[in-house]
């Protein structure tokens, strides 16, 4: 019998686009790690001798992997009609990981080496949930509302990214407003030079033009060498990570289950468009390429993005896929990303964090159905008060290092929660601070998001048992310290687990009652 041979071309033109399109976008998100990690006071050797090329090498291994994939399928299918799956950093996990977990734990420990073992401890258990997924991510996508999974994400994005790149576009304006405007002419407008040129690309590359020739920016290549980190002495750290990374599980499980979720969504969309990738294949490549980023000092995840039925389109192959991997692979280990730090502005940065964050926000909406827009603005709420929370704390830390002291005002109270002494409470709520359960909301935010978002759609589709099922659930995770609290424990006197429990209560018994004495209109409209 003939074997099979791949039929897909080494290279076609139709793959330029695709490289573009991968390295393009993974740039942009290397531009916000570089400047997040930085605001945070990371140190260059951290950021551009572990993080980077640990972040590198897991997007080189996957751009290698998904060619392979795509070269397998031409195989069985022979067909050189076969497109490969686009990967690369996930936008929103990033933000998940470097403003959930990364941020709290720079204003509670100040230490960038823990800091950066918590994280990269963070990545790999973001991996193994990413590989988890390809085992029972059906089940979630088929029982979680997407509202609730896309509201929560949308809050994150919102209150965090939004919030930072309209703060930092002001905080230099004579830079940041023209390449803002320029910026949003091609995202939100739809406008574009000759040849297809986007504004968006001309806004970071003339932005970083213009800074440079107003002496804001400068080139420096006096960072660029070998930058190839001992997985043994990362690994090491990794280990020692998990204690202090323990607190974020609750953020971190999450945003990994819609991370995988999405994967299934983005291969499914592949599927559609004539190649039949394997969904579960891809979910386990996702987690596996975390996780040797992670091993390697990288600190965000991978994924498969959408884009893979316009690659087609354009005739892309495998090609791009491997090529881009493996420049973004050895950009990351020789330093070239260490020129972008001095050359690029804060404002090219804050456009990125504005234009993912509203299209996050916009994906919430535009993917679900209108009578869910409740749950979305529900489940997106909780961010707010992990927002206030830090910025609070940071301001008051920063008040008591003044005085002298060293933040003594915070404390682990009796219920779990990590708050603040009651005198130092009880003059932020004199004072109008919105503070009053703001301590509760913040400890496991994004949980609550969504299972205030999933009980909400369950409460609109009519599904009152799903929805006592969600509070139950709620009830459950809080008697646990999964949320509501500082620590995981074990909490039977929990105000908030009796709380939960008394709404599944609730809900269990009106459910009995449905078209008996308790009913709504199938046509009611809230808006």
């Amino acid at each position: 019998m003939e074997k099979k041979k791949s039929l897909i071309p080494f290279f076609t033109k139709g793959d330029v686009g695709g490289l573009t399109y991968m390295i393009a976008n993974n740039i942009v998100n290397y531009i916000i790690v570089i400047a997040t990690l930085r605001g945070f006071a990371w140190p260059d050797e951290i950021i551009f001798g572990r993080v980077i090329p640990g972040l590198s090498i897991g997007l080189m291994v996957g751009g290698i992997y998904y060619a392979i994939m795509a070269w397998k399928l031409s195989r069985n299918l022979q067909t050189p009609n076969v497109t490969a799956l686009p990967s690369g950093i996930s936008t929103p996990a990033m933000f998940v990981i470097l403003f959930g977990v990364i941020s709290p734990m720079h204003y509670a420990i100040e230490d960038p080496e823990i800091e950066w073992a918590a994280a990269t401890a963070a990545c790999f258990i973001g991996g193994f949930v990413e590989f988890l997924g390809g085992f029972i991510g059906p089940w979630i996508k088929k029982h979680l509302p997407r509202a609730a999974l896309l509201g929560t994400v949308a809050g994150i994005g919102f209150i965090w990214m939004a919030t930072q790149g309209v703060f930092d576009v002001f905080g230099d304006p004579v830079v940041g407003l023209p390449i803002l405007a320029v910026a949003m002419l091609g995202v939100f407008a739809g406008y574009l030079f000759p040849k297809k040129i986007s504004p968006f690309m001309v806004a970071i590359v003339g932005g970083i033009v213009y800074a440079l020739a107003l002496g804001r920016t400068s080139f420096d290549f006096s960072q660029v060498g070998f930058y190839f980190p001992n997985p043994v002495n990362t690994v090491q750290t990794l280990i020692s990570g998990f204690v202090y990374v323990v607190p974020y599980l609750t953020v971190i499980v999450p945003v990994e289950i819609y991370n995988f979720i999405e994967t299934m969504d983005n291969v499914e969309s592949a599927n559609v468009a004539g190649d039949a990738f394997s969904v579960r294949e891809a979910q386990f490549a996702d987690g596996i390429c975390t996780m040797i980023s992670a091993i390697f000092g990288g600190v965000v995840p991978n994924t498969v993005w959408l884009g893979h039925a316009g690659l087609k389109k354009t005739n892309a192959g495998a090609g791009y896929s491997w090529i881009s991997g493996v420049v973004l692979g050895l950009a990351g280990v020789l330093g070239l990303f260490t020129v972008l730090s001095d050359l690029v502005p804060p404002a090219v940065a804050a456009i990125t964090f504005l234009w993912c964050a509203v299209i996050m926000v916009a994906q919430a909406f535009k993917e679900c159905k209108t009578k869910h827009y409740a749950a979305i603005a529900i489940a997106m709420v909780p961010s707010i008060a992990d927002y206030l929370f830090t910025q609070v704390e940071a301001a008051l830390a920063t008040g008591s290092m003044m005085e002298g002291g060293y933040g003594i005002w915070s404390e682990a109270l009796e219920s779990g929660l990590k708050g603040f002494q009651d005198d130092v409470t009880e003059l932020l709520i004199s004072n109008g601070a919105m503070w009053n359960g703001v301590p509760a909301v913040k400890s496991g935010a994004i949980i609550i998001g969504i299972l205030l978002g999933s009980m909400c759609v369950f409460m609109i589709d009519k599904k009152l048992k799903s929805a006592s099922l969600i509070a139950l659930a709620g009830a459950v995770m809080s008697l646990f310290g999964f949320i509501h609290n500082a620590a995981l424990g074990f909490y039977p006197t929990s105000p908030f687990m009796i709380g939960w429990l008394i709404v599944a209560v609730i809900l269990f018994v009106l459910d009995f009652g449905k078209g008996k004495w308790f009913d709504a209109p199938d046509d009611f409209d809230y808006v």
